[in-house]
């Protein structure tokens, strides 16, 4: 497998590109509403890693349409995007990850999860801390630079995550987790049977260990950005991961992804300790 670098989280995000960090994505009209796929117009870094999933079309005549929107939060939208080939009838489903523009959308967990993220720019830095229109902008385009390098990260750690296509401004492309053809349901949503919820807990578990041993914390997990698909579990919704000894809050942010993962597993009768479980990610970590 090629690999990169990868940065995590709190890495400079600052030597990116300002048109990686900064630009809105822009829709074509090559046929009927549509755009051309950008996959290889952008930088071997904006794209996933390799090797490639036979499933995802990369097909540079591919056209790519939106399905309707998956969901919504209050710093982005999931859209669904068919990208197909109409040459060949090729095609793959894509989840779109949109965070919102400066004037629409409200990062108000920003501060804590951040510390420590580097900007070298120090205008870029007074306009992030006052919080103007340009700043607003820098932290959209960060957010959506962390999550996509904590999507690659996780990916080749075999953390369970969506495969990342790309990223292109501020949208994320990436693999659609389904069951039975239609979006996996997020795991508060499920009412599983013993056996599976015991399987379920010990692939979080793993998958938390993983994280633990590279000094990170998803700082956001709970049974609403884990899906469920099938017999496996999937892990969503990453902009947010941290450095454990990094962040000032790093523990208490693994303190709480333990408190909201074994909650909803006791509620749902089985005997886990997340006390346990921070000891054991927590030793992991160091």
């Amino acid at each position: 497998m090629t690999t990169h670098d990868p940065a995590s989280p709190d890495a400079d995000f600052s030597t990116l590109d300002p048109a990686f960090e900064f630009d809105y994505v822009a829709i074509d009209d090559p046929t009927d509403g549509g755009r051309f796929t950008r996959y290889w117009d952008l930088e071997p870094l904006q794209r996933g890693p390799q090797p490639v999933p036979d499933w995802l079309v990369t097909d540079r005549a591919a056209v790519e349409h939106e399905l309707g929107i998956l969901k919504t939060g209050k710093e982005a939208e999931v859209f669904l995007l068919e990208r197909s080939v109409p040459a060949t009838g090729a095609s793959c489903v894509l989840a779109a990850k949109r965070y919102r523009g400066e004037d629409h959308r409200d990062f108000h967990r920003n501060d804590g999860y951040t510390q420590g993220r580097r900007v070298r720019d120090t205008r870029v830095t007074r306009a992030m801390a006052k919080k103007s229109s340009f700043g607003r902008q820098v932290a959209a385009g960060q957010w959506a630079g962390a999550e996509w390098e904590s999507l690659k990260r996780c990916y080749e750690l075999g953390v369970p995550v969506p495969y990342p296509v790309q990223i292109d401004g501020t949208e994320i492309l990436m693999e659609l987790i389904t069951v039975d053809g239609e979006a996996a349901p997020r795991l508060a949503n499920t009412r599983p049977e013993r056996a599976l919820l015991e399987d379920w807990f010990d692939q979080l578990r793993s998958a938390m260990v993983t994280l633990a041993e590279r000094g990170l914390a998803h700082g956001d997990l709970s049974p609403y950005n884990i899906l469920a698909a099938g017999e496996r579990l999937v892990i969503i919704d990453l902009p947010q991961m941290v450095d454990v000894v990094a962040n000032p809050q790093g523990s208490e942010f693994l303190m709480r992804d333990c408190h909201n993962v074994c909650t909803w597993f006791v509620r749902r009768g089985l005997e886990v300790d997340e006390h346990e479980l921070f000891a054991e990610l927590l030793a992991a970590s160091w």
